[in-house]
């Protein structure tokens, strides 16, 4: 069956840096678009990143554009997220998205 397992996250400061990872099983990884949403406390999950099937072409959210970067290892089935110059805001549960699969999510904490 399909898994998504992401791993990476923790408590930083801000403006530090945290890099998320995705492994994922039970599918043709090297096939899909995969993707990164985050959901904060109270809030709705909002799409951060999209990465198509050979990485060709990538998306940003408006608020992590130029601090965050996405990419993938087609060898590894492994998608990641570099985060860079955190913020408070930047708080959230992070899951790894591919077709309709959610990973379990990992959490990210920017407090000083």
């Amino acid at each position: 069956q399909v898994q998504l397992v992401e791993s990476g996250g923790g408590l930083v400061q801000p403006g530090g840096s945290l890099r998320l990872s995705c492994a994922a099983s039970g599918f043709i990884f090297s096939l899909y678009t995969m993707s990164w949403y985050r959901q904060a406390p109270g809030k709705e999950r909002e799409l951060v990143a999209t990465i198509t099937s050979a990485g060709g072409r990538t998306n940003y959210a408006d608020s992590v554009k130029g601090r965050f970067t996405i990419s993938r290892n087609n060898a590894k089935n492994t998608v990641y997220l570099q985060m860079n110059s955190l913020k408070f805001e930047d708080t959230a549960v992070y899951y790894c998205k591919s077709q309709s699969y959610w990973g379990q999510g990992t959490q990210v904490t920017v407090s000083s």
